[in-house]
C-alpha cells in the first residue's frame, strides 16, 4: 500500500495522470457537437480512423457522415488544439524560467500580439494566400522582433526588472495591437481580407483540418526538444545571474536561443490559432505548484495542462446545441485575466513584505 501511495506521488504518476486527463478530454471534445454523434460512435470512429483495414475485427460501420465529421472535422480541430496549447504553454514557462519572472508569458510580454501583427500583414498584403508558410514566417518574425525588443528595452546592465520587463511588454503589445487595427481599417474595403484579420486577431480554431496539424506538430516538436537540450542551464539561471555565470552558463547565449524557440512556438501557435492569451501565464503556475520548479519535470508537464486546457477551452467556444461559436481567445482571455489580477496582487504583497 505504501509503494501505491509512493508512486501516486510522484512526478511520474502526475505526467501520467495529465496525460490521462488529457486524452479523456481529446474524447469528450470529439463526442461534443451540434451533430448527432454520440460517444459510442465517436469511439469506433476513431477506432476505425486508427486501424483501418488492418484489424476488422475491431472495424463496425457507422455512417459515412460521421466518420467524415470525427475524422475531418473534430479529429483535426482538437489535434490543433492540443498542440497550440502545448505551445503556448511551454513558452510561457521557459520565458518565466529565464527571467525569474512569475508574470512573464507571451500574451503579457506582448509576443502574442507582435505574432498577430506579423500575421495580420501577412494577410493584408496577400502573401498567406499564396504562399503556404508565408502565414507562420510572419508570424514568427513579428514575435521574435517583439520579444527582442522588450528585452533590450527593459535590460539596463544585465539586469532585466520586473516592472519594467512588464511596462515594456505593455507599451510594445498596446503598438502592436494598434498596428493590428490600423490594418484592418485599412483592409475593411475588402471583405474577406478584413474578416480574416478579424478572425486571426481574436482567436480560433473553426475549420481546422490536417494540413494545420502538420503544419503545427513539428514545429512543436522542434521547439520541445530544443527547449529540453537547454533544462540544466535553466535550472541553474533559477538560482541568479551571477552564480550561473560562476557555474560556466553562457548566460545571453543560453537566453538568446531560448528566445528565438519561444518567438518560434508562438509564432506558430499564432499563425495556426490567432491571439490565444493566459495560457503561457496560467499553466506554468499551477504547473510549478503541481510539480516543482525542475524543467526536467515542469516542460512536460505544463505542455500535457496547456493542451488539456486549450481543448477545453474550445470545447466551450464551439458549445453543444447549436453553430455558434465564441472566439476562442475571449474564453482563454475570461479565465486567464482574473488569474493575472491576482498575480499581480499577490506580488504587490510580496514586495510590501
Amino acid at each position: 500500500m505504501k509503494t501505491i501511495l509512493r508512486l501516486f506521488a510522484s512526478w511520474r504518476a502526475l505526467l501520467l495522470l495529465a496525460a490521462v486527463l488529457l486524452l479523456t478530454v481529446m474524447l469528450v471534445a470529439l463526442g461534443s457537437g451540434p451533430s448527432q454523434t454520440g460517444f459510442a460512435e465517436t469511439l469506433q470512429g476513431v477506432i476505425n480512423r486508427l486501424v483501418g483495414e488492418r484489424m476488422n475485427g475491431l472495424i463496425r460501420e457507422i455512417a459515412p457522415w460521421q466518420q467524415t465529421i470525427i475524422d475531418q472535422v473534430r479529429l483535426p480541430r482538437i489535434i490543433t488544439a492540443a498542440f497550440v496549447g502545448a505551445a503556448l504553454a511551454v513558452s510561457g514557462a521557459v520565458l518565466q524560467g529565464i527571467f525569474r519572472n512569475p508574470l512573464a508569458s507571451p500574451s503579457i510580454l506582448g509576443v502574442s500580439s507582435g505574432a498577430s501583427l506579423g500575421a495580420v500583414l501577412a494577410i493584408f498584403f496577400g502573401f498567406a494566400a499564396n504562399l503556404t508558410w508565408a502565414l507562420p514566417l510572419f508570424a514568427f518574425v513579428g514575435a521574435g522582433l517583439t520579444l527582442v525588443l522588450v528585452y533590450r528595452v527593459a535590460t539596463w546592465r544585465g539586469h532585466t526588472p520586473v516592472g519594467t520587463l512588464l511596462l515594456a511588454g505593455v507599451a510594445v503589445g498596446a503598438f502592436n495591437v494598434s498596428m493590428s487595427s490600423l490594418i484592418l481599417a485599412l483592409a475593411l474595403e475588402n471583405w474577406e481580407v478584413g474578416k480574416s484579420i478579424v478572425y486571426w486577431t481574436m482567436g480560433g480554431l473553426d475549420g481546422r483540418n490536417w494540413h494545420h496539424v502538420l503544419l503545427i506538430a513539428p514545429v512543436f516538436m522542434l521547439g520541445y526538444v530544443l527547449v529540453l537540450t537547454r533544462q540544466r542551464e535553466m535550472d541553474i539561471m533559477l538560482t541568479g545571474e551571477v552564480h550561473a555565470s560562476a557555474v560556466g552558463v553562457d548566460v545571453a547565449k543560453v537566453r538568446l536561443q531560448l528566445l528565438i524557440v519561444t518567438a518560434l512556438l508562438t509564432g506558430c501557435a499564432v499563425a495556426v490559432a490567432g491571439g490565444i492569451g493566459f495560457i503561457g501565464l496560467v499553466i506554468p503556475h499551477v504547473a510549478r505548484l503541481l510539480i516543482g520548479p525542475q524543467h526536467r519535470r515542469l516542460l512536460p508537464f505544463c505542455a500535457l495542462l496547456g493542451a488539456t486546457l486549450l481543448v477545453l477551452a474550445d470545447l466551450l467556444a464551439r458549445g453543444n446545441t447549436n453553430y455558434t461559436t465564441i472566439p476562442l481567445g475571449v474564453i482563454t482571455a475570461t479565465l486567464g485575466a482574473p488569474f493575472f489580477l491576482f498575480l499581480l496582487l499577490r506580488q504587490r504583497k510580496l514586495m510590501q513584505v
